[in-house]
């Protein structure tokens, strides 16, 4: 293992120490707990939003706490949920008086703590909040219907789900409005992707699971779950050909339809092949008549070191459209009013 670390007992301590050393201004934490990372920018009266999950992962999730998305996030062990106490910590912390809304992604873990956490918060401190389940991953499952459990993954198209939810909590919309915002957004984005590597966890010391030098494995989860096929390594265009007609079909989308698109990094997929893959991305949706109005090509949900990279598309209405625009700050991601 070839890591720039100290102690791997130590690793996710010392990297939220730097981080908060980094991002003074902006981010603190929680009833002493480094593992409770809140925005310093409350703002009265507005909904707080909270997320969390396993670390390994940046800039997912935390990476996005700040001005005009999230409130809060509860950071656990590299691939591991954090605790319920923990996401009840957050939630006293980030509540205004008009309540908190927590999202994440579809993982059995993550579920239960947040479940527990929302059941303490209420008992607890009076506090009301609601729940959105990310779970964008067409590899990974049948229909994702809304307010029904399904087995699909949250991965990356997560980012846009707290993009459009925190610009609407931004506007001061109500509790409820903002969780329509989210859910509608759960609603429209799809994401699939392609691993080509894995990914060493610090405390184990050895790749998760072997994949050939030649291979790559289509529909592969952040964490290395298992993918719809593993085969020979395929040219860009071909792997884009395979993956993207999936994202379009699951929808669907139809002919003059507008999108955000996402090209996500998983951690060791250079930029330039990133740009390689939207360019094929960008032939097909002209090709479909489906415009673009905002493409986002970097990391934003990573699995460590692991090669490949995953396409997101959000299908937008004029209410998307406003809020995937709308400025945002944060440690890890910044954009001015579009």
């Amino acid at each position: 293992m070839k890591k720039i670390i100290n102690k791997p007992e130590n690793f996710i301590a010392e990297m939220l120490e730097g981080i908060y050393a980094a991002h003074p201004d902006q981010l603190t934490y929680a009833n002493n707990d480094l593992h409770c990372l809140v925005s310093k920018h409350k703002v009265p009266g507005k909904v707080g939003i909270s997320t969390g999950g396993g670390s390994g992962h940046l800039p997912l999730f935390l990476g996005y706490v700040g001005k005009g998305m999230l409130d809060g996030c509860a950071i656990g062990d590299v691939f591991q949920s954090p605790s319920a106490e923990q996401m009840f910590e957050i939630t006293k912390e980030i509540d205004s008086g008009a309540g908190v809304l927590y999202i994440y992604g579809n993982y059995n873990g993550d579920i239960f703590n947040f479940d527990m956490a929302a059941e303490m918060a209420d008992f607890e401190a009076e506090i009301r909040v609601e729940s959105v389940v990310a779970g964008d991953d067409v590899a990974s499952a049948g229909p994702a219907n809304r307010g029904e459990k399904n087995t699909r993954r949250g991965v990356a198209g997560i980012f846009f789900v707290y993009k459009c939810a925190g610009a609407a909590a931004a506007e001061m919309m109500s509790l409820d409005e903002v969780k329509r915002v989210a859910l509608k957004a759960c609603d429209n984005v799809r994401t699939m992707g392609v691993g080509l590597s894995p990914c060493i966890v610090p405390r184990v010391g050895k790749p998760g699971f072997s994949i050939g030098d030649d291979e790559m494995e289509i529909g592969m989860g952040i964490h290395g779950e298992t993918g719809i096929r593993r085969g020979k390594l395929l040219p860009a265009d071909e792997i884009v050909d395979e993956i993207l007609p999936q994202i379009i079909n699951d929808l669907p989308y139809k002919s003059g339809d507008e999108v955000a698109v996402l090209i996500n990094g998983l951690g060791g997929t250079p930029l330039e092949e990133q740009y390689v893959v939207f360019r094929r991305v960008h032939q097909i949706l002209q090709a479909e008549n489906i415009s673009i109005a905002r493409v986002y090509v970097g990391e934003y949900a990573t699995a460590m070191e692991m090669a490949g990279l995953s396409i997101s598309l959000l299908k937008l209405d004029d209410e998307l459209k406003r809020l995937v625009k709308a400025q945002a700050e944060t440690p890890f991601f910044k954009q001015f009013q579009l």
